[in-house]
């Protein structure tokens, strides 16, 4: 925990930029942050991460205040952004660092974690089976300026980003537009 009424989450979903908007200015959601996490090597750099070979996540760090926005609703949210059932990357962004997961803070999240994956694995929304990862949370490294708030400075291109990578189209078919802000 960061102070004394909110925490940390933190996931992984394919490329970063795609992963803040959907969750960033959201009553309850205080910050959040494009970086790296799950690798092993200390201080990464996005042309470390590009590479593919540090074990490392592009994820965002969310600090919540959760009597404002508790951790379900961030599950809630988290799922329709991603295709769970691909383990190699996500939409045209392949590769060990584009892969999902859950990072979890606390117990508690973990076993909320658990519960919605196994929720979604239940639902029948996806045929395949659901392979994203929950896993306890390391050492997050923020990703270089530039890639904070991507949605903002360069707008044309994070929705340029989004349609061509295949990720609105994927959202659309299974959760509808609401999720493709």
């Amino acid at each position: 925990m960061t102070n004394n009424y909110t925490e940390l989450a933190t996931f992984a979903g394919g490329c970063f930029w795609c992963m803040v908007k959907p969750f960033d200015e959201m009553d309850g959601i205080e910050k959040v942050v494009s970086g790296y996490t799950g690798g092993d090597t200390k201080n990464p750099t996005y042309e470390d991460i590009k590479k593919g070979n540090t074990g490392h996540y592009e994820a965002v760090q969310i600090e919540f205040d959760p009597k404002v926005f508790p951790y379900e609703k961030l599950l809630e949210l988290y799922w329709p952004q991603i295709d769970p059932t691909d383990n190699e990357g996500q939409f045209f962004d392949r590769g060990s660092q584009y892969r999902t997961a859950i990072f979890y803070h606390t117990e508690e999240q973990h076993k909320l974690a658990q519960e919605s994956k196994e929720q979604l694995a239940k639902s029948g929304r996806y045929k395949k089976q659901i392979v994203t990862e929950i896993k306890k949370a390391e050492t997050f490294y923020d990703a270089e300026e530039y890639h904070q708030k991507f949605y903002k400075k360069n707008p044309e291109k994070y929705k340029q980003e989004r349609e061509e990578s295949g990720r609105n189209a994927h959202i659309k078919k299974y959760w509808g537009e609401q999720y493709t802000k």
